[in-house]
């Protein structure tokens, strides 16, 4: 049997970097997965592809709609090859899964493919389909990540009635799209389809949009994408989902209880995803998962069993392939005997729309709920140069910050790039910044991130510059 110092189960974004960080730090490791490609929900069937289609539809419709305002002019037809694009999807994901096995190999990670299950607190069983295996391990991460959840009254065909999994792999691209679910995931869905040329009903619970984020991301979001095509029911509960062959048929009541009946040729259920632990066999560990179906852990993500941990979606907190991998680097440090930290506050949201949705720290909502008194500058995306020379004119940037210490609490944006602008945010913030600090900085012109240092001026007394 063989022995490690630290054994991962599940090889997303958070068990592949716990398992590099683990093998850095001189400790044997092993890395089990159930499925023949490493790098979990993420690589294979989440982040890496979604964006990959984002990208591929982007294209598509700056060729249909943009070009000619940029003085391009393509003789014939623009058509659309949508198996190439999902071709296109799947050669990104088979080049990005083969870097993680490139990565295991470098630092030297043994790999087993199987599903892996407790015995006890330091034995896992690895099932396959050629072998069963079983290995020792000192410390064990659980890392399974999680899968899209449902509405107990809707039957997912996988055909019809999809997730996210089935949305990312079409035949063809739908002629009426309903999502249920005004998330991040329904959104980026629905945005791909509807740029290349579906009908997309969106349906949401809630009065707004990624209702988690600040308010005026939503209203902003919301009007961008209805400007584009894209149906909005807020406010409206799914009572019932029925396919009959190729026609869905998803009923919905809004608040004054009148019904409303959509019907399409396919329907996304996007109503969030819930932790993974069906196989795991916890119980044989001693391990506990709470009425969520998640791992309970204290603060060094320890669970009730002293040498198991679990990070990612398993866990609480936001389902982040970030918050994740900064997970997967504390454990192995904890384990090493470092004292490394996270601040939660701090790991950022991001919506890949487009224009993009990113945000840090607390939103308005949350400063009023505490009662903390605060400062608000905000900036409009088509005030820039930049903004207006690549036509991305859409969007904000909202600084958030003390009223009396003037320290950058919170820091919402929607526009072009924002996803990677809100990476200063963060830095700022880790060093408790002030607004005035992030103002006082040098932003290079002309580009995006001149709208940061705008609302850092507009949260400064009011001292915005360009508008």
């Amino acid at each position: 049997m063989n022995t490690y110092d630290v054994a991962i189960i599940g090889s997303g974004p958070g068990g592949y970097v716990a398992a590099i960080r683990c093998a850095q730090l001189g400790m044997k490791t092993a890395i089990i997965e159930k499925y023949s490609t490493l790098g979990g929900t993420c690589l294979n069937v989440g982040c890496i592809p979604s964006k990959a289609l984002l990208d591929s539809s982007h294209h598509y419709e700056d060729a249909m709609n943009h070009f000619e305002e940029h003085g391009i002019d393509i003789p014939g037809e623009i058509k659309l090859n949508f198996k190439k694009m999902i071709e296109r999807k799947q050669a990104v994901v088979d080049q990005t899964t083969k870097g993680i096995d490139f990565l295991m190999n470098k630092n030297k990670v043994d790999v087993y493919q199987g599903m892996g299950s407790f015995k006890d607190a330091t034995h896992i069983v690895i099932t396959s389909e050629k072998e069963t295996q079983e290995i020792n391990a000192k410390n064990i991460i659980i890392a399974t990540g999680s899968k899209p959840s449902s509405l107990p009254f809707i039957t997912i065909d996988k055909e019809r009635v999809i997730t996210s999994t089935e949305a990312l792999s079409l035949s063809e691209v739908p002629k009426h799209l309903i999502v249920i679910g005004g998330g991040v995931i329904g959104l980026e869905l629905g945005q791909v389809y509807r740029r290349l040329g579906a009908e997309v009903s969106v349906v949401e619970y809630m009065d707004r949009i990624i209702p988690t984020m600040d308010s005026a991301q939503s209203k902003e979001l919301t009007k961008v994408m209805k400007k584009q095509g894209v149906k909005f029911y807020l406010s409206h509960k799914v009572s019932a989902v029925d396919r009959k062959k190729n026609e869905v048929t998803v009923t919905a009541t809004d608040k004054k209880e009148q019904e409303v009946v959509l019907k399409g040729d396919y329907c996304l259920v996007s109503v969030g995803r819930r932790p993974y632990t069906d196989g795991l066999n916890a119980e044989n560990a001693g391990v506990k998962v709470n009425e969520r179906g998640q791992i309970e852990v204290n603060d060094h993500l320890q669970t009730n069993v002293s040498n198991i941990y679990a990070i990612g979606d398993v866990i609480r907190g936001a389902m982040l392939a970030h918050k994740a991998e900064e997970e997967g680097v504390l454990v192995a440090e904890i384990i090493a005997g470092q004292k490394p930290h996270i601040d939660y506050n701090l790991i950022p949201g991001v919506v890949y729309t487009w224009p993009e949705v990113a945000s840090v720290g607390k939103t308005e909502e949350q400063l009023k709920e505490a009662g903390v008194a605060y400062k608000s500058g905000q900036f409009p995306m088509r005030a820039l140069g930049r903004a207006r020379a690549s036509g991305d004119t859409d969007g904000f940037v909202k600084i958030l910050s003390d009223a009396t210490t003037d320290e950058v609490l919170g820091v919402h944006m929607v526009g072009a790039r924002v996803a990677d602008l809100i990476t200063e945010a963060v830095t700022a913030m880790e060093f408790r910044a002030s607004a005035e600090d992030i103002a006082r900085m040098s932003h290079a012109h002309p580009t995006y991130g001149e709208a940061v240092k705008e609302a850092a001026l507009a949260a400064t007394d009011n001292r915005s510059l360009h508008v």
